[in-house]
């Protein structure tokens, strides 16, 4: 339980820290890319002992079980895929913003909060030989959907 708090705090930190270091309160650049190298890192440790991936698929359902639940401690509520390279994961109560009220000014502050995730999972899925871009929707507090596109050039 502490070490899920001193992650949140942590989060919470990484979040003002990038904002205030920059000029413009909507650019989440410098968060995302944290996310990506913490999550390219991340996979790393994690998959060094296993075999690698199938498929595509196969590494998808690893990112929304074993490696969500390393960081969340939770599985993802939906992962659903229209087989052509793009992936929707489904979190109804992700961590970031489940301690936020609802209602629209927090509705708007919504995407700083998902942006690190947006970046972790694009860092683990890059490390994986899967080269994505991952974006979120919130549209209701706490839930908040992952678009994972697979950049197959």
């Amino acid at each position: 339980m502490s070490e899920e708090i001193v992650f949140d705090c942590l989060h919470a930190e990484i979040v003002n820290y990038c904002l205030d270091a920059s000029k413009d309160q909507h650019d989440l650049a410098t968060l995302e890319y944290i996310g990506f190298t913490t999550g390219y890192r991340l996979i790393e440790r994690l998959t060094r002992d296993g075999t690698r991936f199938k498929d595509e698929l196969e590494t998808m359902k690893f990112i929304c079980t074993d490696f969500w639940t390393l960081i969340y401690k939770k599985q993802v509520d939906n992962l659903r895929t229209n087989n052509h390279g793009m992936y929707v994961v489904q979190d109804k109560a992700f961590r970031f913003l489940t301690r936020i009220s609802p209602g629209a000014k927090q509705l708007e502050q919504a995407p700083k909060f998902v942006a690190f995730t947006c970046g972790l999972v694009r860092g683990a899925l890059s490390n994986l030989g899967i080269n994505s871009t991952v974006t979120a929707e919130v549209q209701t507090i706490p839930a908040c959907r992952f678009h994972i596109e697979v950049n197959r050039n």
